[in-house]
Order: structure tokens, then sequence, then C-alpha cells
């Protein structure tokens, strides 16, 4: 997720316009799995762009030390978020009656190793818990459902020193590869069944903007005229919307279930940003004010991204007795809206929680001091390192969804 963090307020080598991004990246991330837009995976294509920045960065280590160093570097920060996420999750799959063992055999156990690698998809009931209790039936999945992101970004890591030689000797073909695999294995051209064709899926249609941020680090964009850029990453969006068009599944314009409309606008998305990108070292003006919050959010990418969906869950079961207030009891429909409202809310200072309990954990895989709230205000540290990395739940609920952006597959 976060490829670097902030110390000190003060961005030391860091680009604050990417940070920038990144933080929006985020926030579009939460907001649409509380309400399920489709339309937002349009207006703000984060995955794409997320990869691309993490590419863009990845590039930047490589320059400087062995790959060897590099890909050890990356997986240290990514995993231990994870490993603390999963001993406090996994466990509780066994409590409200997982049994593994009894329905797919020994096989499971080594599923069970990618809740600490995660080369492919860890594995998690489908149905858990109690559609009237605390956990949905579904919770489970909801809560692994981030999980593919740090699996896809796993792979690039292992990829990037080949994928970095590859671009650097054929910058276009190496760059279009993933489009043409995603017209393959995405549209359903050639079927590659299970974890197998999701982890290709995702790693296809992300490719192209990894691969860009290669380009935005090299400065191949200055060295190209902004119109040639913006006219190509027009047409290749434009090809995205009329695809998506003919394309429509159940949930109508998300681009995550159509794998090459999402492939070709995320990657024409993100050639215009970063064909237009600002070298900030700090925010400029008004955005000035938001530097603390920018700071946090990439000192706790990874943190935010893996906790934001279970804590989605978590927010209705705290409206739910609203229903129980008597001055409210006969007058549900003044409490039917605020299904709608309180989540967008309530879901930052449970983040905020989040980051007290469980944050410091990528200060450890860093190598850096922990700190409970890294927003840069009076930090002293002076090490730079990455710190990582997108159905109702109650009566009344939002229309959308609270899975995490799944990798795209046949219908994504």
């Amino acid at each position: 997720m976060s490829e670097g963090s902030v110390e000190g307020g003060r961005p030391s080598g860091r680009d604050r316009y990417l940070d920038l991004l990144r933080t929006v990246a985020l926030g579009r991330v939460v907001i649409y799995h509380i309400f399920g837009w489709a339309w937002l995976t349009v207006l703000f294509p984060s995955m794409g762009v997320m990869f691309a920045l993490a590419g863009s960065l990845m590039a930047r280590s490589l320059g400087g030390r062995t790959s060897w160093a590099v890909v050890r570097g990356r997986m240290r920060r990514l995993l231990p978020p994870m490993w603390v996420f999963a001993l406090l999750v996994v466990p509780v799959m066994f409590v409200v009656g997982w049994q593994p063992v009894r329905e797919e055999g020994l096989w499971w156990f080594l599923k069970l190793a990618n809740y600490v690698v995660p080369v492919a998809a860890p594995p998690y009931p489908w149905e858990s818990g109690d559609a009237s209790g605390l956990l949905e039936k579904d919770w489970a999945e909801q809560a692994a459902g981030p999980l593919w992101y740090l699996r896809t970004y796993l792979w690039f890591v292992l990829a990037s020193p080949l994928l970095l030689w590859a671009f650097r000797r054929a910058p276009w073909a190496t760059l279009l590869a993933p489009i043409a695999l995603t017209a393959v294995v995405g549209t359903g051209l050639v079927e590659v069944p299970g974890e197998t064709g999701e982890g290709l899926t995702g790693f296809a249609v992300y490719g192209a903007c990894w691969i860009l941020g290669f380009a935005h680090h090299d400065g191949l964009f200055s060295r190209v005229p902004r119109y040639i850029t913006v006219s190509l990453a027009s047409l290749g969006m434009a090809f995205g919307i009329w695809w998506a068009s003919g394309h429509l599944t159940d949930e109508g314009w998300n681009l995550d279930e159509i794998p090459l409309a999402q492939a070709t606008w995320s990657l024409g998305f993100c050639a215009i940003l970063l064909q237009y990108a600002p070298s900030w070292r700090e925010l400029p003006g008004r955005l000035r004010r938001f530097d603390s919050v920018i700071t946090l959010a990439n000192n706790r990418a990874v943190t935010v991204y893996l906790w934001h969906n279970l804590l989605i869950m978590a927010i209705y079961p705290l409206i739910d007795p609203l229903y129980d207030v008597p001055a409210l009891y006969d007058h549900e429909g003044l409490v039917d809206p605020l299904y709608s409202v309180l989540p967008p809310i309530l879901i930052w200072p449970l983040l905020a929680l989040a980051i007290l309990a469980f944050g410091w954990v990528e200060d450890l895989a860093a190598k850096r001091r922990p700190r409970l709230w890294p927003n840069g205000r009076g930090g002293s540290g002076r090490r730079r390192g990455p710190g990582g990395p997108g159905g109702p739940s109650g009566p009344g609920g939002p229309k959308g969804s609270h899975r995490a952006e799944p990798v795209p597959s046949g219908g994504l």
C-alpha cells in the first residue's frame, strides 16, 4: 500500500503529490466499501493508482540496492501487519464454527500458510456466524477480502527486478503486455480456473499501472509531449468505457467486475495523473491544512486497508440499538436514514482506534521506533522506510456492499 513513510511532518525525500494521491485512493476505497457506489470505480480507480505509485517507489528502491535486499525489505514491511490481523481474525473463524479439516482434509493446512506469506488466496469459511447476531454469515469473507491486494502486491514485488529489466529494454512491449494478458485471461477467452485464475487476472489488470510507475520514476513522462500522453491515455480510457458498456454486470458500472475495462481505464487515468505530476516537497496552499492527515494515512496505509472492512461491519451493530430507544421506537423513519448517514461518520474514529491499537506494527516492521499517532506533529524520526500498500449489515442499511474490491475475474 504505502511505500514510504513521512517523518516529523517534513517529507524528506518524499513527493507529497504522490502521498496525496495515495491518501485520496485509500479514502475512496473506504467510502466505496461503505456505500458500494459503482460509479466511484470510474471516478477514481484507487487500486490502479496505488499500484502505479508503488511501482514508481519500487523502481526507486531497486536503483540503490540489490534486488534481493529490496524484495526482502518489502516483504518484511508488508507481512507483520498481516500476521497480526490473521492472529486476531482467524481464531474467531474457528470459534464460530469453522471446521476446514473435516471439509477439505489435511490439504487445508498448506493453504493456511497463505496467512503467513500470501502467495495465494488465504482460506476462510464462506458462511460463518449468525445472520441475526453480531457476526453476519459472510463476515469472514468480508474480513479476508482485502487480502487479495497483499497477494497481488507481493507478486509484483517478486517480479519487479525482472519487470524493470524488461521495461528498460523494451518499454512499450512491457507496458502493454499486461493489457494483452488481461484481454486473454480477463475476458473469458482463456479460462484459468480457481485461485490461480483470480491471482493471474489481478496481476494482469494492474500490471500496466505498476509498470507505468517505472516510467514515472525513470522520468519518461518529461520526454514525451503532454498532448501525446493525454491523447493516448484518452483513447485507452474511451476503450475502457466502451468495453464496460457492453459487459455490464449486476453491479452496473463497477469496473472491478470488468477486468479489461478496469485495466485500460486505470492505465489511462494513471498516465494523466503522472504526466501532470508536480514534485511537491511540501503541500501547496490550502492543501497544507491536510498535511497531518496525509502524513498519518501514508504511515498507516496497511493498517487502514487491512482493518477498514471489518470495522465497517462493526458499525451496524452499533446503530441497531437505536431501534430500541423509546423515543424512536414508533418513528422508524427517523432511524432508517441513519444507516446511510452514520457509517461514513463512525468509520473514521473506529479506524483511529485501529491505528492506535495495531499501527505501531508497521513501525516495527520497518525497523522504526514505534509511534501511536505518526501524523508528523512532534515527530523526530530520521529513518525513512516503506510501510507497505481498494450488502448492508443491518435493517435499513445502505444498498452497497462491504466487500473489499476483489481481484477482477470473469465478472468483477
